[in-house]
């Protein structure tokens, strides 16, 4: 496993995350305009937001990102944090940053009193959810969406 460093986004960071903002876009086949991606990263900066960034760095260079939300459920008293984004650089994958990232997040989450970590992926990336089913449980739900 390729140790890194993860620390939460500061205003400092922008130049490091668009890059890798992009790649995980373009990963997905998305583009987004210009304002949401920076309302995205004004978000991440923001203590009143629920939403959270972190990077993962090798040395001075950026090498993933995540992003995740804490939100209320009803099925607990404790929010749940959902982890929305997730991306290590192209060179870097396969050297255990995912997995660092999301165990960052499992850390963080806890100490700020939720009590459940949950993600999507494309049913397509084997490659992540060899990963995630190594690190999390599977539950069997099928996600449906309307867009509005």
């Amino acid at each position: 496993m390729k140790p890194v460093a993860i620390r939460l986004v500061s205003a400092d960071d922008h130049a490091a995350w668009l890059p890798l903002w992009q790649a995980y876009l373009r990963f997905y086949n998305t583009q987004l305009p210009d304002t949401v991606s920076h309302s995205t990263w004004q978000r991440l900066l923001d203590d009143r937001e629920p939403t959270h960034g972190a990077l993962a760095w090798d040395g001075d260079i950026a090498v993933g990102l995540v992003h995740f939300i804490y939100h209320r459920s009803n099925w607990s008293i404790e929010n749940s944090c959902y982890l929305q984004d997730l991306l290590v650089a192209e060179q870097t994958r396969g050297t255990g940053v995912g997995r660092q990232l999301i165990e960052f997040v499992y850390t963080t989450a806890k100490a700020d009193g939720c009590c459940k970590v949950h993600w999507l992926t494309h049913e397509t990336n084997a490659t992540a959810i060899r990963l995630y089913e190594r690190i999390a449980e599977r539950p069997g739900f099928i996600q449906f969406r309307k867009a509005l």
